[in-house]
């Protein structure tokens, strides 16, 4: 675990890239197999089982502490992270821990089906042994709240340049349901095919933001465009018989989506659907927030499916008969995909349709109408390209439309966590009801690190009230508050919730009476 938190430590004090994949790619050199292993699994997102909620872990470093309750909750809500603050107040160790990070992954792991006490003696016991940059790792992993500043494009670098294999084939054998129980590194990484795992995705080729006009792209008739369809991004494969559903995200969701396995007798064998699934009702898409009601649920009701029954709509195929067709052109893929959808001949799996169009100015008229289509805005895909790795820039684009907005005042602020913990960066804006301000939604990114240090000294000069670690303040700044979509929530007060709001600008030139009404933002639901 020692050198496991110092690659650790090294790692979060730099910010360049290279660097970062230089110090990552010397860890994973000198690491033993099943650290190795481990590494990877833990820097590309996924977690250990979680088994003890944080107020144990809180309530068992404040015993071990001997400090009262009142001083960790108070160190807490001024660190903003559970993880530092129970290493920070942990005494000193009493001993020196020269075990892996695979011992103590496989320590936590025999204490499942253990009982409380004897869970909260082996953590203390770990804590013990630990320094503080160990404590604090350590208490990452157990928390579920792992992350590391690498992105996983960097991630697969580090490991390329170790082993000498292309970029594209560590992102395809990196993907999927792998586990370091159950693959060694040399199976993950140097085996012909990865091991085998029929259920493996291949990395997503993602699209990048238009910066400036499409006019900009070239001639019309070198792309292709569809509507960017506001679902889920997803992968559906069929090998050996087996039907397979992920996520972007990786995450596997055959079983939430019971109306899809039809596909398993629909589909040839050896096939992968890039797509999107959404709920798909009387031949037209529904509202995301209609999808949001089939992500969390363990169980899949037969009212469930009859309200909000899922589809998905197919706009690329990146594996076909077992072959891998990813260097094929877009409109050699497009054949294939149109003529597997039409064989299968099912509502479940519907072909996103080409957008037709002759000029950019047409496609622009076209694109105006994407909330009526319940669209996020249009694709133009590259009629030549192939289905690259994550995001390359040049020959996928999003042109998204603009997103709603409204006036809202900043009644509440929170501490921030990690670098920002000492600064109040998290935000609660209301709007007018009548002649009282009803919260509408929290926001906490958008600002520049300026305005963010005008607003922290804000909230402390015009504290109204303390509620733990959030500060009722003076309603008195005004900031434009972007969102992409509104829905009815019987849990807001304010009767709405907001997708994906974010910060658009300080409105300084507003005042408080001048923000924006209830009544206006309900308007937008219809």
């Amino acid at each position: 675990m020692k050198k496991f938190a110092e690659f650790f430590a090294c790692l979060d004090q730099t910010n360049k890239t290279n660097d970062k994949i230089t110090i990552l790619k010397d860890y994973l050199e000198s690491a033993p197999d099943e650290d190795k292993l481990w590494t990877l699994y833990l820097f590309s997102g996924r977690k250990i089982k979680r088994q003890f909620n944080s107020t144990k872990l809180a309530l068992w470093a404040v015993e071990y502490a001997g400090i009262p309750d009142w001083l960790f909750n108070e160190s807490y809500h001024s660190v903003g992270d559970l993880a530092e603050v129970i290493a920070l107040i942990l005494p000193k160790p009493l001993g020196e821990s020269t075990q892996t990070l695979t011992h103590w992954i496989k320590y936590l792991d025999e204490l499942t089906d253990k009982d409380e006490e004897t869970k909260k003696k082996k953590i203390i016991d770990a804590w013990r042994c630990f320094d503080q940059t160990e404590r604090f790792v350590f208490n990452k992993i157990i928390t579920g709240g792992f992350r590391v500043g690498i992105s996983q494009n960097n991630l697969v670098r580090a490991v390329a340049e170790l082993t000498g294999i292309e970029t594209n084939i560590i992102a395809h054998k990196l993907m999927g349901n792998w586990h370091p129980d159950t693959v060694t590194f040399k199976e993950l990484v140097y085996a012909g095919d990865g091991y085998d795992d029929v259920s493996k995705p291949y990395p997503f080729f993602l699209a990048h933001p238009i910066e400036s006009k499409p006019e900009d792209l070239g001639l019309p008739e070198d792309w292709m465009a569809e509507w960017k369809w506001d679902g889920i991004r997803s992968q559906v494969i069929l090998r050996k018989g087996e039907l397979f559903i992920w996520t972007r995200g990786e995450d596997l969701v055959t079983e939430k989506f019971p109306e899809l396995h039809i596909l398993n007798k629909l589909l040839p064998n050896g096939t992968v659907i890039d797509g999107e699934i959404m709920c798909y009702c009387e031949s037209k898409p529904m509202a995301f927030n209609v999808l949001q009601t089939r992500i969390g649920r363990k169980n899949v009701t037969q009212k469930i499916l009859k309200e909000a029954p899922a589809a998905v709509i197919g706009y690329d195929i990146i594996e076909h008969m077992n072959k891998d067709i990813r260097h094929y052109p877009l409109t050699e893929r497009r054949e294939i995909l149109e003529s597997v959808i039409n064989k299968a001949n099912c509502p479940a799996l519907i072909l996103s349709p080409v957008i037709n169009y002759s000029s950019w100015e047409e496609l622009a008229k076209i694109r105006d109408r994407s909330r009526e289509e319940l669209t996020e805005g249009v694709m133009l895909k590259r009629k030549i390209s192939q289905y690259q790795v994550g995001r390359k820039k040049g020959d996928w684009w999003k042109w998204k439309i603009d997103p709603y907005s409204f006036d809202g005042v900043m009644i509440y602020a929170q501490k921030g966590h990690g670098k920002r913990a000492d600064l109040f960066t998290d935000y609660t804006f209301a709007v007018w009801d009548g002649d009282n301000l009803v919260t509408v939604t929290k926001a906490y990114s958008g600002l520049t690190d300026e305005e963010i240090k005008e607003v922290d000294k804000f909230v402390k000069l015009n504290t109204l009230e303390k509620f733990g670690p959030v500060r009722t303040v003076k309603p008195e700044l005004v900031f434009e508050i972007a969102f992409e979509g509104i829905a009815l929530s019987t849990r807001h007060k304010s009767g709405v919730a907001l997708r994906f709001p974010r910060i658009a600008r300080w409105r300084h030139d507003k005042k408080v009476e001048e923000a924006d009404t209830l009544e206006n933002l309900r308007k937008l639901l219809s």
